[in-house]
């Protein structure tokens, strides 16, 4: 059907349409009160459109469109496919991160760790949490508390012993049989479920009984145990602010614009008082006139879709979806919810303040380029689903040519610096030939042997260069140490790449890797270091062949044993540097007769290679 057909058959009813350009690529989504009226508009006089409008009309070719029952259909059908589609002409939302959540896995022995991404999988998901520090410190205090798991291992109890975890009383050890049997692990993880449904009073009386009963019985350290953690969980009573108080209840929306760049700004209030904030930031923004009500109404109708709604919003500016929002929020919400646009008195001094705040992000994002580390290494926990904050971070990496020469790398990183005195170099001793499995194993084993000997500081995250063969003789190491809960990630590069990281591959998780995008902050300190391990193997493994090749050189020459090839490199470093020194430069060293013979060696070896070129 010809787009004049199309044009003509349009109905008188709310609804969606599609915009599509020549290749049948979705250029833009929109919604109507009549599909008619509204797409029809887009094809009759260009003379009083915007520059935005016009340089999206001449790209149409196509439409498509959705017929709905009311407005406030439209409205969330838009924001569904802007959010699946992310057309090239709408303004929608990008976000680096969604506010975290806490979830319990569905698993024989579920753990609970920190995400930002719901999906379907039979989990329990408890948040948003605001702040999002509140996530960590829950995390934090289940892990301490309850003891739940941390590993990403497969439990069935087959393990010898337990990993350090369970000996620092932060795991109930259940990897290992007759630690903890699974009804007392159940026990734990509804203890965790009670406290994350805010039933802590619920939970405190429980675990009073439990006290008693434990007390009863002489069980006197099973009794205080459960003592502390009723204190613990009436403590959090107090302090817990998790969404939930219809008191003061509002989100606060402020914005900062130059040209195609945004900053937007979020604070949430809960109780009266602000809890958490949150940024948004648009950089490549159409060029034209900027509508301030439809940025406003896509901004908000996407972002209350999926997230917590308050029962007041205020905006800068009034939008033109604004009633039909309130609607379809107040219904989500089951209570009246007022999205507000304050123009004096506190209200409206809390926009301005907002609003600052969101030129100082612009001109922290726009202007300088250095992220913040903390929230850099909070996105990488949270995108590994790590149990503890990476404080410290240490990567492997293995150099050889055919197996010649093989050498380990080994850097740490602390809090995303560099920490070079704790960087080690190994030289490979139990592996002959390219076996960078082996040799991977040897370098993880022999180091964290002398760190728990020593009784030195064992990271919160180890990367491995390498993808799951590499990943899997680290994780065997690990294992034999005792270290199974340590996180551990493979680094996997494409073939005849070696500097560019394809993917993430999570140990415990190999199934599900984590495609690496070159963009994010949390990305490029990924490469850093990994960049950083590469450059340690590298020059190790150099300065080794180099010593071998200093010494073959060296054997040929009479007169020259281990101690006097030693000397020449100490002073001397290069075959290079030897080979145009003078008998005077070599006598001190040497001694006449030893002097003689090295000059001698290297002056055939320059006269050969003059009368070869004279030959060619």
């Amino acid at each position: 059907m010809s787009l004049k057909a199309k044009l003509k058959d349009l109905p008188v009813a709310p609804g969606v349409y599609i915009h599509k350009n020549a290749d049948g690529k979705i250029i833009y989504i929109g919604k109507a009160k009549s599909l008619r009226s509204r797409v029809r508009s887009y094809f009759q006089s260009r003379k009083n459109m915007d520059p935005k409008t016009r340089r999206l009309v001449a790209k149409i070719v196509d439409f498509e469109f959705i017929v709905v029952d009311t407005e406030a259909e439209a409205l969330i059908l838009e924001s569904n496919l802007i959010k699946k589609h992310k057309p090239r002409y709408n303004v929608f939302l990008k976000d680096d991160k969604q506010y975290p959540h806490l979830k319990v896995t569905d698993e024989a022995f579920p753990k609970a760790v920190i995400t930002r991404k719901i999906l379907k999988d039979k989990a329990k998901y408890y948040g948003p949490f605001l702040p999002a520090a509140m996530a960590h410190k829950t995390l934090d205090l289940i892990n301490r508390t309850f003891q739940l798991r941390t590993c990403n291992l497969d439990i069935d109890g087959s393990l010898d012993r337990p990993c350090l975890e369970y000996h620092l009383k932060r795991c109930l050890g259940p990897c290992v049989k007759g630690l903890c049997k699974p009804e007392e692990y159940q026990q734990a993880v509804d203890d965790v479920l009670l406290l994350l449904d805010g039933k802590n009073k619920l939970l405190a009386d429980d675990l009073e009984k439990r006290m008693w009963h434990f007390a009863e019985n002489h069980k006197f350290e099973l009794a205080a145990k459960y003592r502390d953690l009723r204190k613990t969980v009436l403590a959090l009573d107090e302090t817990q602010k998790m969404v939930a108080s219809p008191d003061r209840d509002v989100d606060i929306f402020g914005f900062y614009r130059e040209r195609q760049r945004i900053a937007l700004q979020l604070f949430t209030m809960r109780e009266g008082k602000i809890v958490g904030r949150r940024e948004f930031f648009w950089e490549d923004l159409p060029e034209g006139e900027f509508d301030v009500s439809e940025f406003l109404g896509d901004v908000l109708s996407q972002y209350y879709s999926t997230d917590y709604v308050p029962l007041e919003i205020h905006v800068p500016e009034d939008f033109e979806d604004r009633e039909t929002l309130e609607e379809i929020l107040t219904e989500r919400r089951g209570r009246r919810v007022y999205i507000k646009e304050p123009k004096r008195g506190m209200k409206a001094e809390m926009i301005s303040l907002v609003e600052m705040n969101a030129k100082i992000a612009f001109e922290r994002r726009f202007r300088v380029l250095m992220p913040d580390m903390e929230v850099v290494l909070e996105d990488l926990q949270e995108m590994l689903e790590l149990p503890y904050f990476p404080e410290r971070i240490e990567s492997f990496d293995i150099s050889n040519i055919s197996g010649a020469e093989n050498v380990a790398g080994i850097v740490s990183y602390e809090n995303g610096k560099p920490d070079r005195k704790n960087y080690r170099r190994y030289k490979i001793k139990t592996v002959e030939g390219s076996d960078d499995y082996a040799s991977m194993r040897e370098a993880v084993f022999r180091r964290y042997r002398r760190i728990l000997a020593e009784d030195g500081e064992i990271p919160q995250l180890i990367f491995i260069d390498g993808g799951k063969g590499q990943l899997s003789a680290a994780a065997s190491a690990m294992s034999e140490l005792g270290l199974d809960a340590v996180p551990m990630v493979g680094l996997v590069k494409p073939p005849k790449k070696h500097n560019e990281i394809r993917q993430l591959i999570i140990k415990g998780r190999e199934k599900e890797p984590i495609k690496f995008e070159p963009g994010p902050p949390v990305f490029r300190l990924i490469q850093e270091i990994r960049d950083e391990t590469h450059k340690t193997a590298v020059r190790y493994h150099r300065k080794r062949r180099e010593i071998r090749d200093f010494t073959s050189e060296l054997s040929a020459i009479p007169g020259i044993g281990e101690v006097r090839k030693k000397m020449l490199l100490k002073t001397f470093g290069s075959i290079e540097r030897i080979a145009k020194l003078k008998v005077d430069d070599l006598r001190p060293i040497l001694g006449k007769s030893a002097a003689n013979n090295v000059f001698d060696h290297f002056e055939k070896q320059r006269l050969l290679a003059e009368r070869a070129a004279r030959d060619e």
